[in-house]
């Protein structure tokens, strides 16, 4: 990620603090962020549920 993108990703989470004071981390936290979301895989179909819906009263 270039720094531009991590340095407006970080202001509008409200990490401008961190940002000023520890930018190799924020920085480190993104890139982080953006491989484990690049891994997470959609659904085939959208509608479906990955467990059956929760339901109170319902199984007891």
């Amino acid at each position: 990620m270039d720094k531009t993108l991590v340095a407006e990703l970080a202001r509008r989470a409200g990490l401008d603090k961190a940002l000023a004071e520890f930018p190799e981390d924020v920085a480190a936290a993104a890139a982080q962020a953006a491989n484990v979301a690049a891994k997470i895989k959609a659904p085939a179909d959208p509608r479906a549920e990955p467990w059956p819906a929760m339901r109170a009263g319902e199984g007891l």
